[in-house]
């Protein structure tokens, strides 16, 4: 089995299309990703194989594979980036949420 690495030409595409985006997972495309319906994301960045980093504002972030057919970017009055709470990050120099 021979695995597909992206052109770094092609990644570094996408993350100037992808990166600091909002997002939402489209419903009923994959069932892994039901429990982030109706949320709104941020990419992180595209990795080198391929997969879109999402962080939803749960503390952890999510590697997405075949993203572009599984994502899309919200409209401005559908899902403003208020539904979006980036202190809910784990990934901080001084999270709140910790003890």
């Amino acid at each position: 089995m021979r695995l597909y690495f992206p052109d770094p030409s092609t990644i570094d595409a996408l993350r100037r299309i992808w990166t600091d985006r909002y997002v939402r997972v489209k419903p009923g495309v994959r069932t892994d990703l039901l429990r982030f319906e109706g949320k709104v994301g941020r990419v992180i960045t595209i990795n080198y194989n391929g997969k879109a980093v999402v962080d939803f504002a749960d503390g952890a972030w999510y590697d997405i594979g075949n993203f572009e057919t599984v994502l899309e970017f919200p409209s401005e009055d559908d899902a403003p980036p208020t539904n979006y709470d980036a202190t809910a990050n784990s990934a901080q120099a001084h999270p709140t949420r910790q003890s």
